[in-house]
């Protein structure tokens, strides 16, 4: 590498090792703690590229990028930031940052995208955007590299006009990243619209919503529940939007290759839909967000009122360990309930015990508790008790299918319920044919129940 390298950090640690690194590359480097330091160098015309920190003891880096590119336009700045969240991200990316880091950083990766930077040093980089809302009061959160993968992904589509396809399991967030995407776009004066297939059912359907978004963001979601003579119109539609055409964003909780193999989901709107992927991680995936994402919840304005709620250490290990199949919604609605409900300031073990005990997790890690005990040792035990009730005597024949059926009922139905009733996403939850649950709410009488507890 060749050029000279401005790094601004307060962390003296950090300062050596870029320092170390770069000038063993072959650049020139100049280190400071000082934001004020680094404007100055950059007012002198100091630099081929800008390495920055955004919390600094005299300012925030992000603030000083406008101010930058007024004086120097075309210096490419790297941020690097411990603020991991997609607010950071977003930010870096409007205030025309070359590029964005989260710390801890991986030296090499940040070595060549250094190199790429005095490559391309003076271009035009992008304009200061207007004044917006900019709260960090967002449902995304988190350190962990998958989240911060995500995050780049999400700042990189934000503004452009490719349609995106937002997958993940149930209760990841995907509708909130498409709240996202259209809120800090360039678009986001205008109306987002969410539809379902609902919306598309007759031939009017398509014109109703493209007259409502306006030019806006159209958001499809759960594209594979979508009949295919919705989809046929949802094609044409994206083909012919009219004079004011709408950013279309769409999700889904299944795979779709499944759906494009058995016909079940069109080819051509897929293809018109998967300009770009974004895949939201499970919980399970994200580990060690899940404190962080804990106490966000806990300090929600909600429990301003009352005294501040933290994990106890033993709480803080259950919450670590669980499943979590619900993801993040479900993760928010249990410390809701924590934090409403808690005796003491701080939440205990048998308070989390207690909550989690309720939740549709069939293989929980807690323990100790029979209100949490797994739910093999749970049907041993009813099953024990249905054995002693006949006093010594053989139960009648025919207990397997019996005992089956007993199992089967509640679990379609509380599936079903799980599933607002769609029967597409409730075979994907239970992880059988389409066809095959149909048959079986049929040979069980589910439906006259699944309808009553609709209603």
């Amino acid at each position: 590498m060749d050029g000279t390298v401005l790094v601004a950090d307060d962390d003296r640690t950090i300062r050596t090792v870029l320092t170390q690194a770069l000038t063993r590359a072959g650049c020139k480097v100049h280190a400071t703690s000082s934001l004020t330091t680094l404007m100055r160098w950059v007012a002198e015309g100091r630099g081929d590229v800008v390495i920055s920190d955004v919390m600094m003891p005299d300012g925030n880096g992000l603030e000083m990028l406008p101010k930058i590119q007024q004086d120097r336009p075309g210096l490419p700045v790297i941020i690097i930031s411990a603020q991991n969240t997609i607010m950071t991200a977003i930010k870096a990316t409007e205030v025309g940052a070359y590029d964005y880091l989260p710390k801890p950083f991986d030296l090499p990766d940040l070595m060549k995208r250094t190199a790429r930077a005095l490559e391309k040093r003076g271009t035009a980089s992008k304009a200061a955007p207007d004044e917006r809302d900019t709260s960090d009061d967002l449902p995304l959160i988190g350190k962990t590299p998958v989240m911060q993968e995500l995050y780049a992904l999400i700042a990189r589509v934000m503004n452009t006009d490719i349609p995106v396809l937002i997958t993940g399991e149930s209760g990841t967030g995907k509708t909130a990243i498409a709240r996202t995407i259209h809120d800090f776009s360039d678009r986001r004066t205008l109306p987002f619209i969410a539809v379902t297939t609902a919306d598309l059912q007759d031939i009017e359907g398509p014109a109703r919503v493209l007259a409502r978004v306006k030019g806006g963001t159209l958001l499809i979601e759960e594209i594979a529940d979508i009949d295919l003579e919705a989809q046929a119109r949802l094609v044409r539609m994206m083909d012919s939007p009219g004079e004011h055409v709408p950013r279309f964003l769409a999700t889904s909780l299944v795979d779709l290759s499944s759906r494009l193999e058995s016909g079940a989901l069109r080819q051509d709107l897929y293809y018109r839909l998967d300009g770009a992927a974004l895949n939201v991680p499970a919980l399970r995936e994200r580990v060690d967000d899940i404190e962080l994402l804990a106490t966000h919840f806990l300090s929600k304005p909600e429990f301003e009122n009352s005294a501040p709620r933290a994990l106890g250490a033993e709480a803080r290990k259950i919450v670590h360990d669980y499943t979590w199949p619900g993801n993040v919604r479900q993760l928010e609605n249990a410390m809701r309930r924590l934090g409403l409900n808690a005796r003491t300031d701080e939440i205990t073990r048998s308070e989390i015990e207690a909550v989690l005990g309720n939740q549709p997790d069939l293989e929980p890690v807690l323990t100790g508790n029979n209100s949490t005990e797994k739910l093999s040792a749970s049907v041993e035990r009813h099953l024990r008790r249905y054995f002693d009730l006949h006093g010594g005597a053989l139960p009648p024949a025919g207990i397997y299918a019996r005992i089956l059926r007993e199992f089967e009922q509640p679990l379609i139905e509380i599936s079903l319920e799980a599933t607002a009733g769609n029967q597409a996403k409730c075979a994907d939850l239970l992880g059988i044919n389409r066809n095959t649950l149909r048959k079986k709410i049929t040979d069980l009488d589910i439906s006259v129940t699944r309808r009553r507890k609709l209603m």
